[in-house]
């Protein structure tokens, strides 16, 4: 037990700050960014120089990467082995590294995420280029530090010939922070440096005309330059990153297919495929007939068949916008300088390594001249002894021992010892007079390379010319065309572009089945025909709502609850006229409790246009449209709907309309809409009309100029009255009847206007729709019953009626 003069109180507080930093920073520079010299992290680094330690050079046998990992661990890295591991097999993999370092022979895993064979069973070695990141690292060009248990040393960076950090990219997560670069091309890069070099006051905007952007691995196309250039301007940018697609026809029938032969980086292939199915089989992408993987040795296919008739650059769009096939890439081009984590921009990054190589070549030179000018200290010696071969020889053989024939050497000859026992070394062949002129000449060679390195220490502008040279080798030996093509801006159809815009039938049924059908599937017919079935629907379910709308138009849902969800008519699956269509929270994320309450169709969400909204219990609000366009997936609240109440419909405005409330009772009232208030999105609302404790609100009508008001009621009954007959009334009244609702007639399910030259769909719980003409349906008075507009069976009520936009002769 520690005594009390052991113990140390500290504040805990102040104890976790100076812990945690401590530990942020062994992350950040120890494990999780890279070097900006080189362009590796720690285990990277030491998995290459163990490797080449080892001698698992490009040129030499395979090696099991199970004694790799042990050489790193037990040397270098003492940390888990499959980190070691994995960080191994992603330097093999040639759809993540643009340039692979290691060459690997085995099951090194996929890019449709299959992982790599066990370490026992996969076998390894350098690449050539990995090589060039080594080159001359014996010669003292990086400083080399003992490793973790002090019994050996490793390099703090590697000398690297190669601008690894750019052309490789790398990416991770550290504390507080997080790096993201992406691979380039080598060549691009390298003339990038040897840009900077000729001219170093050089822009960012001049690089790139050298530099275009990232050069992925698996190829593909980069959208727009704008995220480009502001990630080489500041380090940091977003990249739109699509796949390469082709439309080809398929040799037999008149079908095309889409044939995928790259990816987005860092996609997997296989979740795609994956992805692409379940769209397809959920109905949000249709027209696919098969789905197929070609993909082999001599690259990627991915087959998407279409059925005859799909368009191919409708599906193409679709893809891009639902799938992985088009996704972002988010720079962050953060590495480790001097010590410290530092955002890097295209110039500063090319200067680094370039700083790096200038002081890599010093440092070589230096050491070359050192060892020359030891070698040539050591010919000096040699010479003397040949000059004198004979009284040299006779020294030697007069001494007792090789110290008295080292001493005699240097009294008489003025030799070091380091000469005098270069001289007792050398063996008697080369004493001979051929071998006598190779040590002349080899003395004057040493002399020449002597002069070289000093006069290269001596000049900056040597030194640049040495780097350039050996770029350009690299450039020459290693460099290869740019595989993903960069396009100025996104050139990207928006799906209206290719669908022909058309009016569409969309049906909901009472338990959230939607779909939708063209309108000429549906023919007129006279008053008090039999009907046609528009939907075949589960037992105790029925069609519950019907719009029209074109395939280009947004559609806003309205639910019982106050919630809207935004959607678009093309995306509605199209279905058989019998089918029951798709559940509708497959489209949108509906609560369990909701159901559709009011649907309004929008080309644009524009200023000076509001929606009034009207609940069962007669409460009116009006608020901007400008204030739905830009819904969430989950849906917003559209307005506050009190307990007991629910939204039964929602209409637009134009500021200047009157609005006409119509209850299940048959009662109505007429109002200018300036009598509500606009209020915001969440705000619940204000009296619209009173009500008897059993009515509620049905229908809610922004009031036309030259139309009709249409009531219809359950039992299959209507009329149509002139809207003089509603006269204006003030906001929160009681109204005045617009149908009588006796046994007959029942309630009434609703009250829309319409013109004569106008068709209506009745559709009743079983599934029934019946097309009218509207002019077949007299005008008369209020107060009235009306007639028959559709035969019923028993048990059968209508349950939900609206109007086609378009004009159309009687058949």
């Amino acid at each position: 037990m520690p005594t009390s003069a052991e113990i140390i109180p500290v504040n805990i507080e102040d104890e976790m700050r100076h812990s945690y930093l401590d530990y942020a920073m062994s992350v950040i520079i120890g494990r999780a960014l890279p070097d900006a010299r080189d362009g590796l992290k720690p285990v990277h680094r030491r998995i290459l120089y163990a490797m080449y330690q080892e001698g698992l050079l490009s040129n030499k046998r395979y090696s099991k990467c199970a004694g790799v990992v042990g050489e790193v661990l037990k040397k270098y890295h003492p940390h888990g082995d499959l980190a070691v591991y994995d960080a191994l097999v992603r330097l093999a993999q040639d759809w993540n590294m643009r340039y692979p370092l290691i060459d690997g022979q085995g099951n090194f895993g996929s890019i449709d995420g299959d992982p790599a064979a066990a370490y026992r069973y996969t076998e390894a070695r350098l690449t050539r280029l990995a090589e060039e990141m080594l080159a001359d690292i014996e010669k003292e060009t990086v400083d080399l530090v003992p490793n973790f248990d002090g019994s050996t040393q490793e390099p703090t960076v590697l000398p690297s010939k190669v601008p690894n950090l750019l052309i490789n990219g790398s990416d991770g997560i550290a504390v507080g922070m997080a790096t993201k670069i992406p691979p380039h091309n080598l060549s691009e890069i390298i003339d990038g440096c040897l840009e900077l070099i000729k001219n170093p006051d050089v822009s960012v905007k001049d690089l790139m005309k050298i530099i275009p952007g990232p050069d992925f691995p698996t190829g593909g196309f980069i959208y727009g330059r704008e995220g480009i250039r502001g990630a080489y301007e500041t380090g940091k940018g977003i990249l739109q990153l699509r796949a390469r697609a082709l439309i080809e026809k398929v040799a037999k029938g008149d079908k095309e297919s889409i044939i995928v032969t790259e990816i987005p980086y860092q996609v997997n292939k296989a979740r795609l495929i994956e992805k692409i199915a379940e769209l397809h089989r959920d109905g949000k992408i249709e027209g696919i007939s098969d789905l197929r993987d070609e993909s082999d040795k001599d690259g990627m296919r991915i087959v998407v068949e279409l059925k005859k008739g799909a368009v191919a650059g409708v599906i193409l769009n679709q893809l891009y916008s639902h799938t992985a096939m088009q996704t972002t890439f988010g720079i962050i081009l953060l590495a480790i300088v001097g010590g410290q984590p530092r955002t890097l921009n295209l110039k500063e990054a090319l200067k680094i390594f370039i700083d790096h190589r200038h002081e890599v070549v010093i440092r070589r030179t230096a050491y070359d001249l050192k060892r020359a000018e030891e070698r040539a200290h050591i010919l000096e010696g040699l010479k003397i002894a040949v000059d004198n071969l004979d009284a040299v020889i006779t020294l030697i053989k007069k001494s007792k021992s090789p110290v008295e024939a080292k001493e005699g050497l240097m009294k008489k000859y003025g030799m070091t010892e380091i000469q005098a026992q270069a001289v007792l070394e050398i063996r008697l062949q080369r004493l001979t007079a051929m071998e006598r002129e190779k040590i002349v000449e080899e003395y004057e060679e040493v002399q020449k390379q002597i002069k070289g390195y000093r006069e290269i220490l001596k000049s900056e502008k040597l030194i640049y010319q040495i780097i350039s040279e050996e770029l350009t080798e690299i450039k020459k030996s290693y460099g290869d065309v740019r595989r993903t093509e960069i396009q100025g801006r996104t050139q990207e159809l928006t799906v209206e572009d290719l669908i022909a815009e058309e009016e569409m039938v969309v049906t909901i049924s009472h338990k959230g089945y939607i779909k939708r059908n063209p309108i000429s599937l549906y023919r007129a017919q006279r008053r008090g025909g039999h009907g046609k079935t528009g939907m075949t629907t589960r037992e105790e379910d029925f069609v519950s709502d019907l719009f029209i709308a074109s395939t280009h138009a947004y559609v806003l849902i309205f639910t019982n609850r106050g919630k809207v969800y935004w959607l678009k008519v093309h995306e509605i699956p199209q279905a058989g006229r019998a089918t029951k269509g798709k559940p509708i929270v497959n489209l949108v994320q509906m609560g369990s409790d909701e159901q559709i309450a009011a649907v309004l169709t929008v080309k644009e969400f524009a200023e000076g246009k509001n929606i009034i909204f009207a609940t069962k219990k007669g409460i009116v609000k009006k608020t901007a449209l400008t204030a739905y366009a830009n819904p969430r997936a989950s849906g917003i609240i559209a307005l506050g709907v009190e307990e007991g109440d629910a939204l039964i419909g929602a209409s637009l405005t134009n500021g200047e309309q009157d609005i006409l409330l119509s209850t299940r009772d048959g009662q109505a009232i007429r109002f200018h809409e300036k009598e509500a208030r606009e209020m915001g999105r969440v705000t619940v609302g204000v009296i619209g009309i009173r009500l008897d404790k059993k009515d509620e609100v049905v229908s809610l009508e922004v009031l036309q100029e030259g139309q009709t008001a249409l009531s219809v009621t359950e039992n299959g009954y209507g009329k149509r009255t002139a809207l003089e007959e509603y006269r204006i009334q003030g906001r929160g009244g009681s109204g005045i009847i617009t149908i009588k609702t006796t046994d007959r007639n029942g309630p009434v399910v609703g009250v829309i206007q319409v013109t004569n030259d106008e068709n209506i769909m009745l559709i009743t719980n079983l599934g029934k729709i019946i097309r009218i003409r509207v002019d077949q349906i007299s005008v008369i008075g209020r107060n009235t019953q009306g007639f028959r507009l559709i035969h019923l069976e028993k048990d059968e009520k209508v349950v939900a009626f609206a109007k086609l936009a378009e004009k159309e002769d009687e058949e």
